[in-house]
């Protein structure tokens, strides 16, 4: 896999441009993208997949930027979206109607409205009230709805909870003992399509053997399926493929894909076409977050390096205890001695710390990296204490395109107005 972000003459570089001159110019907290990481990901899901029936879905939540999307339509991929707003934005950066399936447990009429009359690849629906609602907004509309049921096969996939989907006692899809049942009813239904079956079991997933055990018990099920009269075209298996932060060691796509298809094959399933839908593995480790040292602030128990990024910037410490290396832009002498230290944030919650326990050299003015910050950094960041959301950039090789501009404060007010003078 390319690492983007290098070391040259003790200074850190994105692709060819050094990481200072970014933060100097565009201002931090300032999240950074490598195209080639992104190609480079991708390319390794497509060469896996060459020659056979196979189609990749980008996860549009894990990074939603134009610039991030406008890449992967460029190379051919398919879009995985969850939102109204996912879907403009595909839209928006060069992506394919047809190869859009829309996913997630609440979409409303306007989305399903939205997602029909541009013509959509396909609906991954989660519950049989969906699936009703599906049936009458279709039929509203003049149009056949194409659907697959995402169906839970309580599988354990040994990773975080909050990002374990395939347990029974998640929200999401359809329980496996209910899914027979749910397919039949749908096949009453006469403004939806089967076209395939869908199953999602988590994120941050370092082996293979819990996407094994899934796709086992949903052939049992396609199997059943066929027999009742559903014609299943696709499956999709969803993402969730894990990357390394820190110690984790997940196989290589290239393998993970190519056993996958493998297992498909030796069970007789080779004429199906079957959709991935990686998120993480695709950007997680082409992003970077700058960050600029405000304040150090040693203490009796913990020293602390307070930063001008924070929790609204990068929620996954606060929400999941989540490790990301963090790195000097510039390191210093490393004949001075190296201070442990928590790095903290300015938002007012304890709850704000971006990494614990960090051997460091640092001095106020520092620039720090945080690593691994492409899935779920900008994509999750809010305006929690009225902070303006950071600058996103995409480096080119030499060349630098700005993805999104920084918020100012007034932007922070769109849309609102203080009370009038007449209400007292």
């Amino acid at each position: 896999m390319v690492n983007a972000f290098t070391y040259i003459d003790n200074q850190l570089y994105a692709e060819h441009v050094p990481a200072r001159v970014l933060a100097e110019q565009y201002g931090t907290p300032l999240y950074i993208y490598s195209r080639a990481a992104l190609i480079d990901a991708y390319q390794s899901y497509a060469d896996a997949c060459t020659g056979r029936r196979a189609k990749i879905h980008f996860a549009v939540k894990a990074n939603s930027n134009l610039a991030v999307l406008s890449v992967f339509a460029r190379l051919g991929a398919g879009f995985d979206i969850v939102s109204g707003g996912e879907l403009t934005r595909v839209l928006a950066a060069g992506g394919k109607p047809n190869d859009i399936v829309f996913s997630g447990v609440g979409k409303s009429i306007a989305e399903m409205r939205m997602m029909l009359d541009m013509g959509g690849r396909c609906f991954n629906v989660e519950s049989r009230a969906e699936l009703a609602q599906l049936s009458r907004v279709a039929g509203e509309s003049g149009r056949i709805a194409p659907i697959s049921l995402r169906v839970n096969p309580d599988v354990d996939a040994k990773t975080h909870q909050y990002i374990s989907t395939g347990l029974k006692s998640t929200k999401f899809g359809i329980a496996f003992d209910d899914a027979r049942t749910t397919y039949r009813a749908a096949l009453d239904m006469k403004y939806l399509r089967i076209t395939g079956i869908d199953c999602h079991i988590g994120s941050q997933i370092t082996e293979i053997s819990p996407y094994l055990d899934a796709i086992d018990k949903i052939l049992e099920l396609v199997v059943q399926l066929e027999s009742d009269g559903a014609l299943i075209h696709h499956i999709d298996i969803g993402g969730g493929l894990g990357i390394r932060y820190d110690t984790e060691t997940p196989p290589d796509i290239g393998t993970f894909v190519k056993t996958i298809l493998d297992h498909f094959d030796q069970r007789g399933h080779s004429h199906r076409e079957i959709w991935f839908e990686p998120g993480r593995s695709l950007v997680g480790n082409a992003g970077i977050l700058l960050t600029r040292v405000e304040y150090l602030k040693p203490g009796a128990v913990k020293n602390f390096a307070i930063v001008d990024a924070a929790m609204n910037d990068l929620i996954r410490p606060a929400m999941y205890g989540a490790y990301h290396a963090i790195d000097a832009v510039t390191p210093r002498d490393d004949s001075q001695p190296l201070v442990t230290y928590d790095i903290v944030g300015p938002v007012c919650e304890s709850g704000d710390w971006l990494a614990r326990d960090r051997p460091l050299i640092l001095e106020s003015g520092d620039l720090l990296a945080i690593r691994s910050v492409g899935a779920y950094g900008f994509s999750s960041s809010s305006n929690y204490n009225s902070r303006p959301r950071a600058a996103e950039l995409l480096v080119d090789d030499t060349r630098v395109h700005v993805a999104r501009q920084r918020e100012t404060l007034t932007q922070l007010m769109d849309g609102e107005s203080a009370l009038p003078h007449y209400i007292k």
